[in-house]
């Protein structure tokens, strides 16, 4: 049986809507052209390349280990490579249809396991070798940083998730009680929302497990197909932000502009060529604080949205249930 031969085009269908601005500039246009061969002419699969991209990663954290400037210029390329056979694998596995929950927990903990010992690796040869006790400070600051930025972007999507659900929940039991009680409302009234901007910087881990992505939801009581906007307190205070976000979109350049892989490459693959790797750490690790704040302040806005739809929904639930005979009301029609 002949094997199906997968086109530039093919592959590029298989990226993410959007990602971060290193991997769409300086890792998709290399990583498209690999997979081509990769998918065409191998039997290798997505779970293979994963494993083969933490084997580079390993072999960058002996050179950043062994820490002289040659060393660690090595180290560079070869996590840059490893990266690159990274972003292979997901889109080897989209192109087929050959991912798995596995294969996406294996890809998840390979690449958390190749940053750490990268970041352990690169500050203990640096303090070994000049004796200045700030490249352990920095490490410990690389480790915090780097699992306060996981652990927030999950509880992040956790209560996205929750705050999604609760109003699906409620326009449903909504529309329910509408229904009963018949209420018709004219679908001359309906005003589609926008959809929620999806910052979401889970890239790597959370751009599998958390990039939550708007569900199409039937409007309750207009019964009209729409979607749940958590953002129109922050688009009202920072107008300017859909345009400059539409600009980014188009090229597939997520808003987030210094999320977990910026913060990566600019620790292992420029710090180590240009040789200002505690500054560059110092940096990276504010700068991913910084956008770490500013998600907090986003989703902050985001839950004044949803108390607001919340209660709005609520308000009609009590019309409507003043409508029915009080034995429906017994059978649990309230929110």
């Amino acid at each position: 049986m002949e094997r199906q031969k997968y086109t530039l085009e093919e592959v590029k269908s298989a990226y993410k809507k959007k990602d971060a601005w290193w991997t769409v500039l300086l890792v998709d246009p290399v990583a498209s052209r690999l997979v081509i061969p990769t998918a065409n002419y191998t039997n290798i699969t997505p779970n293979q390349l994963s494993i083969f991209s933490f084997i580079l990663g390993l072999s960058a954290v002996y050179c950043f280990y062994l820490g002289d400037y040659a060393a660690l210029v090595t180290g560079a390329i070869l996590y840059h490579i490893s990266f690159i056979v990274d972003c292979m694998d997901g889109k080897i596995a989209r192109l087929k249809g050959t991912g798995s929950s596995f294969g996406v927990l294996l890809d998840i903990s390979l690449d958390h396991i190749r940053v750490v010992l990268c970041g352990a690796a690169l500050c203990y040869s640096q303090y070994r070798i000049t004796g200045d006790i700030s490249f352990l400070y920095l490490a410990y600051l690389f480790l915090a940083v780097y699992c306060a930025r996981h652990i927030n972007a999950l509880n992040l999507f956790k209560v996205r998730r929750d705050m999604r659900g609760k109003l699906r929940k409620a326009r449903k039991k909504l529309r329910k009680t509408a229904i009963e009680a018949g209420v018709i409302v004219e679908e001359s009234e309906a005003k589609p929302e926008e959809d929620e901007d999806n910052h979401q910087d889970e890239e790597e881990s959370l751009d599998q497990i958390a990039a939550p992505k708007e569900v199409e939801e039937e409007d309750d009581l207009l019964q009209k197909k729409k979607k749940i906007d958590l953002q129109q307190g922050f688009k009202k205070r920072f107008s300017f932000y859909l345009g400059i976000r539409e600009f980014f979109l188009n090229r597939r350049i997520r808003m987030h502009l210094f999320s977990g892989i910026e913060f990566q490459m600019f620790i292992f693959v420029l710090a180590p060529i240009l040789g200002f790797i505690k500054e560059t750490i110092i940096f990276s690790c504010a700068g991913l604080l910084i956008f770490e704040v500013a998600i907090l302040y986003k989703i902050w806005l985001s839950t004044k949205d949803f108390e607001r739809e919340f209660s709005r929904i609520k308000e009609k639930q009590m019309e409507l249930d003043a409508l029915l005979p009080e034995e429906e009301l017994e059978n649990g029609s309230t929110i």
